[in-house]
């Protein structure tokens, strides 16, 4: 299938050191990216884009997202840059639930944990929704892909 990301790389420049969660919750988000994914660039202004796999890298730049993406063997198609605005808030309150979620794990009885775990699940799809609104005309992502894009853009966050 040639609509996929088939390398995903987060550019550090500028970001605090992640703390070992932040590092393992990235590992496993571009682990589980790579493993199944969906990933289309439209045409744009009349002009076709080259057929995937692609390459993504995501930065944080002058306080904006940017997707910088290149065919599989690296040939640049583009990029494209996201106001960080409407992340946020739901970027805030993702990581404050995800707080919750890890000391609660610690004290509070199995029930209580899940419905920490599924208020996290619900504003983790916000975000991931949230995402696909934002890339609507540039790139076509199911809410898979989304959802991990989004848990990238909150490793980002923490250190932009």
């Amino acid at each position: 299938m040639s609509n996929r990301l088939c390398h995903v790389e987060i550019d550090e420049t500028g970001l605090a050191e992640p703390t070992p969660e932040i590092e393992q919750e990235r590992k496993v988000a571009i682990f589980d990216l790579l493993e199944d994914n969906s990933f289309a660039l439209p045409a744009r202004d009349g002009h076709s884009i080259p057929d995937g796999p692609y390459q993504l890298q995501l930065a944080i730049r002058d306080r904006r997202l940017v997707f910088d993406i290149a065919t599989e063997d690296a040939k640049p198609v583009g990029a494209f840059h996201l106001s960080l605005g409407p992340f946020r808030q739901v970027v805030k309150d993702y990581f404050q639930i995800c707080e919750s979620y890890f000391d609660a794990v610690k004290k509070l009885p199995p029930s209580q944990i899940e419905a920490i775990d599924m208020a996290r699940r619900g504003i983790h799809n916000e975000g991931a929704k949230v995402l696909q609104e934002r890339l609507e005309g540039k790139a076509e992502v199911d809410i898979d892909t989304s959802r991990r894009l989004f848990t990238l853009i909150c490793v980002l966050h923490f250190g932009g």
